[in-house]
This record gives C-alpha cells, structure tokens and sequence, in this order.
C-alpha cells in the first residue's frame, strides 16, 4: 500500500488527488481550523498533527510520499518578497528537516518522492537565488544559478540523490472546461530511483474533474456551471477583470492598458487569491444592456480550481464553514487536475 504525509495541507487537495490515484492519505499537518475540519470530513482517517514545527520526522509514520506546498506569501509577486527569509515562507525548511529525519530514522528508505508547490514568483524572488535554495535544501548540495541568469520554466538536476525534476504549471490548461489560471511551480524530488522527469514530463491521461462530484453523485461535469452562468439556452458573455493587470495599467496611467483590463473573450478568471475574490462582468449577447458585475460564487470558485462542488461547505461536524473561510481556503489551495496528474506519475512509478 503506497502512502501520502501532506504537509500544509490546506484543504486536502494532495490527498484527494493521491487517494484519485491509490495512494492512502496516511497523516497531515496544518494549523488553520476550518481547512483542518474540511479536510476531517473527507478523510476521518487521516491522523492530524498539528504545527509543523513540532513535528520530528523520525517519529511520525514513515510514508512513500510527501508533499508539502509551503508558504508563498514571502515569494509572491504579490506579496512583501522578503523571500525564503520571510517570516512565512521560511517554513519551507521545516518540511527539508522532516524529510531528512524520516530518511535518517527509516535507512534512506522513506519517502520515496518529495512533492512541493509554491507560486511562480519563487524563481524570481530574492534576485533569482531563492530557487537556488529550494534546490539545494532538497538535493543536498550546492544548485547554482544557470548561466543565463533566470530560471527555465522547467529542468531537472541529475546525477545524485534525489533525481528532481520542476515545472511550472498553469491550471487553465488541464482541464476542460477552462479553469482560472493559476500558475504554480511543482518539485518533484525522486530518493529512490531517477523517474522525476517521468512523473513530471511524460504525457498520460486525465482523469475527469470530480468524478465523485456532489455528495448527491452528480458530477461537476453533468451539472450547469453555476447559479450566474445559467443561462437557459441564452448565450452568455463573461469577461473576467484581470485586477493585476488592472491597477498596474491605472498607476502608470496607461489608458488603452487599463480598458483591455476589463477582459476579453478568451482570457482565462485570474488566480483566485486568499484575501481578494476578482469580479467579472456578464451579459447575455442578445442582451447587453441587461449585463452586471458579479463576482465569482464559491461554488463557481470550487469549479475553477477543478474540486467538487460539496468539498468547502461543511466541516468535520456537519457545520457550515463560513465564506470568508471558504474563499481563503480556495485562494491557498492547489489546482486538483495539476496534483491529479502528478500524483497519476507517482502511482505508475512506484508501482512497478
């Protein structure tokens, strides 16, 4: 039986992906109440441990595979950028601790793979050398900074232990229908063998969205895409704001920039973001004077980010988690299509 440690767990979305793939949830470790109950009623038996910080990885079950999608608010281009130094995003070596305790306590036998997630803005941050950390802690040896002076959206470092593999991943392109665009870097970090670049470049099929859907059965895919796009046989007109670009084009006073902001047909929903739901206008084409702005609902949220509708209503207890909860949940979550299809390499690997 193959094993999952979730470290920052979230909302689950790294052990829903694994357990889509039959690899068994065995632990996690977060810190935030409403994530820790949505994530309690999905999984019961997924064993919580609380603050990474108190955790010794030589004590905790041994597991096949952990991931760990640590804080990005120090890396973001949206946030402070202070880096891998910030008071968040230094976390990161928490989970490199943990992972060499378990290694050290289980022989070198476990884990096997090493997942991490984090925004795109960590190949840039810190003048481009908080990358070259991130590679260093995982390989255990010193990753420079390639000749060009930028990190490719994609490479591999060899020759050693582990065989890691990155690439970065925007979520509107794995799925259909288009999700939002969330662009995030993915590590894969192979101790046992040298199949990283299998599980991260080697075309395979996807699985459909949800296929659980609902808890009433009903797949996200068979159902409407919500409340405001319900449309009744009308054609409906959707332009997602794209607010980054929004308040850039309004601070540099760029006119034709700021209206292109307003959104065009084939443009993608921004990055859902913890502290900010971006809105989007909606008209019906027979009808555009009857158009409005609306934001996005979060059952609509849950469908960009590829979940099931039910997964961040209720908690543990059967109560209803708040929206504030939900949207901050979502904005910290990982796209599920992207986990799936990485978590569909780890199973074929290590099933061999």
């Amino acid at each position: 039986m193959l094993t999952l440690g979730s470290l920052f767990d979230g909302i689950g979305v790294f052990p829903l992906a694994a357990s889509r793939h039959g690899i068994t949830p065995l632990w996690a470790s977060e810190i935030e109440k409403a994530p820790i109950s949505i994530t309690r009623r999905h999984f019961p038996d997924m064993e919580h441990l609380g603050d990474i910080t108190k955790l010794d990885g030589g004590k905790i079950p041994a597991v096949h595979v952990i991931t760990f999608g640590s804080p990005c608010q120090n890396l973001s281009q949206m946030g402070n950028r202070t880096g891998l130094a910030g008071v968040k995003s230094i976390l990161f070596y928490q989970a490199i601790r943990i992972i060499n305790e378990m290694r050290d306590a289980t022989n070198e036998l476990f884990p096997v793979i090493a997942v991490w997630e984090n925004v795109m803005g960590s190949l840039s941050s810190s003048d481009r050398m908080d990358f070259a950390a991130v590679l260093t802690a995982l390989t255990g040896r010193a990753v420079s900074i390639p000749p060009s002076g930028r990190w490719a959206h994609a490479g591999m470092v060899r020759g050693g232990r582990p065989d890691l593999a990155w690439r970065l991943m925007d979520a509107q392109h794995w799925a259909r229908p288009r999700l939002a665009r969330r662009q995030r870097i993915f590590i894969v970090a192979d101790f046992g063998g040298q199949h990283a670049h299998e599980i991260l470049f080697k075309p395979r099929p996807m699985l459909q969205i949800s296929p659980a859907g609902r808890e009433s059965g009903l797949s996200a895919a068979q159902d409407h895409r919500g409340p405001v796009i319900e449309t009744g046989g009308r054609i409906p007109v959707i332009r997602p704001f794209q607010l980054f670009r929004m308040r850039g084009a309004a601070n540099d006073r760029y006119h034709v920039q700021f209206r292109d902001s307003f959104g065009f047909a084939n443009d993608p929903f921004p990055t859902l973001l913890a502290g900010d739901v971006a809105p989007f206008a909606f008209w019906y084409e027979d009808d555009p004077m009857s158009g409005c702005i609306s934001f996005p609902s979060e059952l609509e949220s849950k469908r960009l980010m590829g979940l099931p509708d039910y997964w961040t209503k209720y908690g543990a207890e059967g109560q209803e988690i708040s929206s504030t909860q939900r949207y901050a949940a979502l904005g910290n979550a990982i796209a599920l299509p992207c986990a799936d299809y990485i978590m569909a390499g780890i199973s074929e690997v290590l099933n061999r």
